[in-house]
């Protein structure tokens, strides 16, 4: 494996715009600061058009290879936003906003894609055009979906789009990606419980939401066991359950929330489904009644096939056999690249980010010297896919 020595030479100045963002993070659709640099930074690299609040505060740098040369057009993805997390580290870098961090290192994928843009913009060794594309609001604010309602794809006539994530636990720079599913749709519930309440010394004078909504998360839990294929994923989670006001009270009401995770639409319609019975089939038991409130959220991220194949024959090509894994086990978190993957094919791929802390977690840092991977990565898929 060899990095290009001009990529290399970008390592510093990369890593110097990623420490940036990290010490000022910003979250959802609120990043002002962070897409203004983008901007800035692009503009003097001399991208061919720089378009600012694309999915309110996103951006999109456009470069176009060789003169008088046509290809194909490509996007490539970048996410911006950081998490609403106390850092918990004592990096000189850490964060000096109070309550945020970038705790899943879209700090990083930034300043990648920063780094390959100024490479390509300064070369220009592809045809065809390359779109930039910045985004907020991943962390739960379906800015992918903005983005695309605002006319990412078809403004700038966009033919494959490809984004990438990095991944703690992976050796550092190793390209990690799978056709089909590699992310889960990710869905959340709420369950309002309503019973009757009464003292705690005379429980068949009332009806016990606390007791209905011990059974329901109890029965959420066969959805995966009993009535999902066991070669398929789904994985139900009640995580908060909120009743009562004293010790000797029966409440009146309950309520329960969580999330459900599934790679395929099918799955995704049975546990929805399923979970609606339950709660109606255990509130009848008891004489209780219930509302439930399902949202669907972010839909599974899945990957091309021949895109797929596309990437990982530029990641070995560009990095070396050892550093591709073409058939890495899909993740059950949610994202939003998946959005941009129903509008046009392509794929998303993990970085890998070495031993750091995990995603998510206040002592998470993004490893610096993965940036050379993945502006490689970026720079030779672009200069790949956008020939004719």
């Amino acid at each position: 494996m060899s990095i290009d020595p001009r990529i290399l030479a970008l390592k510093s100045e990369v890593s110097s715009w990623r420490r940036d963002f990290h010490a000022h993070p910003e979250i959802l659709y609120d990043v002002h600061r962070t897409a203004a640099i983008v901007a800035e930074k692009l503009r003097a690299f001399g991208c061919d058009e720089v378009v600012e609040g694309i999915g309110q505060t996103g951006v999109v740098g456009v470069i176009h290879g060789r003169p008088g040369k046509t290809g194909r057009v490509v996007g490539l993805r970048a996410d911006m936003d950081a998490l609403p997390i106390e850092e918990e580290t004592n990096l000189p870098h850490r964060s000096t906003v109070s309550g945020k961090m970038h705790a899943c290192g879209h700090d990083g994928h930034t300043s990648m894609l920063l780094g390959a843009a100024k490479h390509l913009a300064a070369t220009r060794e592809f045809d065809g055009t390359v779109i930039m594309i910045f985004q907020p609001a991943e962390e739960g604010g379906a800015g992918g979906k903005a983005m695309v309602e605002d006319g990412l794809m078809t403004r700038w006539k966009i033919e494959e789009v490809y984004g990438m994530h990095n991944m703690p636990g992976m050796p550092p720079g190793q390209i990690a990606l799978r056709p089909g599913p590699i992310m889960a749709a990710a869905d959340r519930f709420i369950i309002d419980i309503e019973g009757r309440g009464a003292h705690a010394a005379a429980p068949h004078l009332g009806v016990d939401p606390v007791l209905v909504g011990a059974h329901i998360v109890t029965a959420l839990q066969s959805i995966a066991s009993r009535n999902a294929d066991p070669l398929k994923s789904v994985v139900v989670s009640a995580t908060m359950f909120h009743a009562g006001s004293a010790f000797n009270i029966i409440p009146q009401r309950a309520q329960l929330t969580g999330t459900v995770r599934t790679l395929e639409p099918a799955m995704r319609d049975l546990a929805e489904q399923r979970l609606r019975d339950i709660v109606a089939g255990v509130c009848r038991t008891f004489g209780a009644e219930a509302s439930v409130d399902y949202e669907r959220g972010y839909p599974a991220t899945i990957n091309h096939p021949e895109e797929t194949r596309y990437a990982a024959d530029v990641a070995r090509n560009a990095l070396g056999e050892d550093f591709v894994d073409e058939q890495v086990a899909p993740m059950m978190g949610g994202e939003d690249f998946s959005f941009m993957l129903l509008e046009r094919p392509g794929a998303y791929v993990f970085i890998g980010n070495g031993n750091s802390a995990g995603l998510h977690h206040p002592a998470y840092d993004f490893n610096d010297d993965v940036l050379p991977y993945g502006m490689q990565f970026w720079t030779e898929l672009a200069k790949a896919r956008t020939a004719a």
